[in-house]
């Protein structure tokens, strides 16, 4: 098992409250992973994970955070894939990062974000003083590059107000500007991750109702391949979609997390606004190989 420095193998048991999705300014956040770790800490939280889109650049910075303040981490990662013509998140944790084909996984989505974006931005520019020197001057080192980041550049040009702004009106695929980019198919993923000791969790499954959740034998199917869980307690997710999952979880004894999806300044999520039961992170711990939780001294 593969460990981030920082983790001991015999160590305490963890302790709640427990947020399992979290971003830094590594991908779309807008706080550095210990800013991240430290706005948990004071929203009461004590085990946390981070995980930024398809990258793991702040794994080491967040374990020695969480170190210092006495908390437990769970170091993951939100991988983005597509089902059809839907986006899947899928959150990973305890993976073993140095895996090959992963690796070559996340190097190839985020290789094609940044091509993505940069399509995007040259798009906008035939309409708006926006250039691609605006956009990195959004991002931080090492982040994965995407549509938030053009969203901020355009808030700092004076195009919007925020990035919700932005996001309903300039980067809107109605405006003409949007250009598609490369995920791979969920069953991908679980296979990878799962390969990797890593333990896979769907993202919001249910963001706008039924319609948008992945169909029900699709979702047996990724079950069957691997897949360990749903996040349901998720402000995203709507009432009746999470009585479909929570009957799912039922009958197939799966793990069901609550998370606030923090994004810093980036979005309203609070720390802690949902939050996963002990016994579930248990299951997580228990059931991963690749990567060792960092605890507490």
């Amino acid at each position: 098992m593969a460990e981030v420095e920082g983790a001991r193998s015999r160590a305490p048991r963890f302790s709640g409250p427990s947020d399992l999705h979290l971003h830094s300014a590594r991908s779309d956040g807008t706080e550095p992973p210990a800013e991240v770790i430290a706005s948990a800490h004071r929203h009461g939280l004590r085990t946390v994970a981070l995980t930024d889109h398809d990258t793991t650049a702040g794994w080491a910075e967040a374990a020695e955070a969480a170190g210092s303040l006495g908390m437990t981490l769970l170091p993951g990662m939100e991988f983005s894939a597509k089902h059809e013509w839907r986006s899947v998140h899928l959150l990973s944790y305890l993976f073993d990062p140095d895996d090959t084909a992963l690796r070559a996984e996340t190097d190839r989505i985020r290789g094609d974000r940044v091509g993505r974006a940069e399509r995007i931005v040259s798009n906008i520019s035939r309409d708006y003083d926006l250039t691609w020197e605006d956009v990195l001057a959004q991002t931080t080192r090492d982040a994965t590059v995407g549509r938030p980041h053009i969203a901020d550049a355009l808030v700092a040009r004076g195009l919007a107000r925020d990035r919700g702004e932005a996001f309903d009106g300039i980067l809107h695929p109605r405006e003409g500007y949007y250009e598609p980019h490369y995920a791979p198919d969920p069953f991908r993923v679980v296979e990878l991750v799962t390969s990797a000791g890593g333990v896979v969790v769907v993202a919001h499954p249910t963001p706008s109702g039924r319609s948008r959740m992945m169909p029900e034998p699709v979702l047996h199917a990724l079950i069957d391949a691997g897949l360990a869980g749903f996040e349901i307690d998720h402000r995203e997710n709507t009432e009746a979609g999470k009585r479909v999952l929570r009957r799912i979880a039922a009958d197939r004894d799966l793990i069901v997390t609550g998370s606030s999806d923090y994004h810093g300044r980036g979005k309203p999520n609070i720390p802690g606004e949902n939050t996963t039961s002990d016994a579930m992170v248990e299951r997580i711990i228990e059931r991963a190989t690749g990567t060792s939780p960092v605890y507490p001294a």
